[in-house]
């Protein structure tokens, strides 16, 4: 998307992008960024807390209107569920719990109409 974002901008067309990977995102130097310190793929807040994510694009607009400099970070005033300790256990696999998110990645697969992983058996 950084890319894209440069891309639009050096046709015209203003951008501001919410994300949550600072150091890549101002690695590519887009003209507005903000910040917000979740979990990939949460940029705009909890699910389902409407207010946060409205904040959240309330400030990402207010940022595209109101940037003086290009490369402007604005940090979202944001933390996530209150637990400071989240990054040491976001994604984390470890020997006692890869069975159990296997199982359930294969039971949301089946939701979803797909077939289940293959099994280390047949990998």
């Amino acid at each position: 998307m950084s890319l894209v974002a440069n891309h639009l901008e050096a046709n015209g067309i203003p951008t501001v992008i919410i994300g949550s990977a600072l150091d890549i995102v101002e690695h590519c130097g887009v003209p507005r960024f903000v910040f917000s310190d979740f979990p990939l793929g949460n940029p705009t807040g909890h699910p389902w807390n409407r207010d946060m994510q409205a904040d959240i694009v309330s400030l990402a607009l207010r940022q595209l209107e109101t940037a003086e400099a290009p490369r402007t970070t604005v940090r979202a005033p944001f933390e996530w569920k209150d637990d400071p300790d989240w990054r040491a256990r976001y994604n984390l696999i470890t020997p006692e719990n890869r069975a159990l998110l296997a199982a359930i990645g294969d039971e949301r697969r089946v939701q979803r109409g797909q077939a289940p992983r293959a099994t280390e058996a047949a990998e």
